[in-house]
């Protein structure tokens, strides 16, 4: 081929040539700073699809093992809340037995009550406000009103009863409580309830609850001679008054029980119902007048079913169930645990009612630790298959470094000889003005 100036083709092929290598340099410093193979589709469309497809299981399946580890939280929270109520129970069986013993005396029976009393509004607490992450665990379910006492179950068991109560309170239907006034009787107070000959003699300071149901709660807080009674006639104490009453109002409807003290008076409120009555309190409202508190045991609701997801897809079978009785005082059996009395037959016949309570929290202990062994076999297999899933997906998209880095080396040398033999063909031409002189 003659020598030419209007086309140097050595330049232009040893141009094209540099391109090509420059562009595959260019693939490989890519390849090697991010450490994946495929970094577009052009790459390896059919290896992008694979590789994705196994990224969305490994992303699933790595969620769905948190899941399960969520899940382990939630059993563990409520297995040691439930281990505090199995512990109150143990306690309600010493009580329960103890009180059913022929050598304890009313008043000592009175005492245990007080203390039993206490433990099964403490398991109805714990029962009522354990939760996992706002989650109530041990609430049960009821609808809309889950792990609350619904207004209708509320008005059947108090709001009938309380319904004659003076300055009966409207019924909360959020936390199933009942507030009711205590009154000072005006103008004559305490004469009612008194036997005849008391009433000649005695007249009486008193504070009034009710009437609620048949029965009006009388607080006597002082007496005074009235001054009509004869001067040889001693007036009647508190006690004598307290005693008088209640007497002489035993055979009536509606009676009058009376009491020397608020707690007395509440505690009697509370034994008349029981079953339904969790707690009764006296506080002072914002006019300073003295009022009740009646909170009533929360309604027995469904159990509650607890969803876990453990899968990378829809499957139902990737679906864990946990379920959740509610175990509050209600729900155990408890509320209205009686252990009072002269002869010690209702204790003795609370035994059973402990027991079974106890059989249920056991059960469901049993049940929350069968599932805390499944999730972890369950967490052990998803990690496995992560672990293979990852190291596949790997080997599909993931930079083989050290051929890259041999591929990187040829290039970057086949580069640098490229851009000399351009330069030797663009100096080639320069030959044409050696003819010319």
């Amino acid at each position: 081929m003659g020598m030419v100036v209007k086309h140097n083709l050595t330049a232009m092929n040893s141009n094209r040539m540099l391109g090509l290598t420059t562009t595959s340099q260019a693939k490989a410093t890519e390849k090697l700073s991010s450490g994946y193979k495929i970094n577009r589709a052009a790459d390896d469309a059919a290896g992008l699809a694979i590789s994705e497809k196994m990224r969305k299981q490994i992303r699933g399946l790595t969620q769905a093992s948190l899941n399960a580890q969520d899940g382990i939280s939630a059993v563990q929270t409520a297995d040691g809340a439930l281990n505090e109520v199995h512990d109150m129970i143990q306690r309600l069986t010493e009580l329960t037995v103890k009180a059913a013993n022929g050598t304890l005396s009313e008043s000592d029976r009175s005492a245990v009550q007080n203390e039993v009393d206490q433990l099964v509004t403490e398991i109805d607490r714990v029962a009522t406000t354990t939760k996992f992450n706002e989650t109530y665990l041990l609430r049960g379910s009821s609808g809309g009103s889950v792990g609350k006492l619904t207004y209708d179950v509320a008005d059947a068991a108090l709001q009938g009863e309380f319904a004659s109560a003076t300055g009966l309170k409207e019924l909360n239907k959020a936390t199933g409580t009942i507030g009711v006034s205590v009154n000072v009787p005006t103008p004559n107070p305490g004469q009612e309830g008194l036997s005849a000959k008391a009433m000649t003699t005695t007249q009486f300071s008193s504070k009034t609850v009710g009437p609620i149901g048949n029965t009006t709660y009388v607080l006597v807080e002082s007496t005074m001679k009235l001054d009509t009674a004869p001067a040889s006639v001693s007036k009647l104490s508190v006690s004598g008054v307290v005693k008088d009453i209640n007497e002489t109002s035993s055979n009536a409807t509606p009676s009058i029980k009376a009491f020397s003290s608020m707690n007395d008076l509440m505690s009697a409120i509370k034994a008349e119902y029981g079953e339904d009555i969790k707690a009764v309190t006296s506080y002072v409202n914002d006019k300073g007048e003295l009022e009740l508190r009646v909170e009533t045991f929360a309604d027995v609701n469904d159990p509650i079913d607890l969803s876990l997801h453990v899968g990378a897809d829809s499957a139902l079978d990737n679906k864990l169930y946990m379920n959740l009785s509610m175990l509050s005082a209600r729900g155990l059996g408890l509320n209205g645990l009686d252990v009072s009395g002269v002869s010690g037959d209702a204790a003795t016949a609370s035994i059973d009612t402990v027991a079974e309570a106890l059989q249920k929290v056991s059960a469901q202990r049993s049940s929350l630790g069968a599932i805390q062994n499944r999730l972890e076999h369950t967490i052990a297999n998803l990690d496995n298959v992560v672990e293979n899933t990852t190291a596949a997906e790997a080997s599909i998209r993931d930079t083989d470094m050290a051929t890259q880095m041999v591929e990187y080396s040829n290039n970057q040398i086949l580069a640098q000889a490229g851009q000399a033999m351009l330069a030797q063909s663009n100096q080639a031409t320069s030959g044409v003005l050696s003819l010319l002189q």
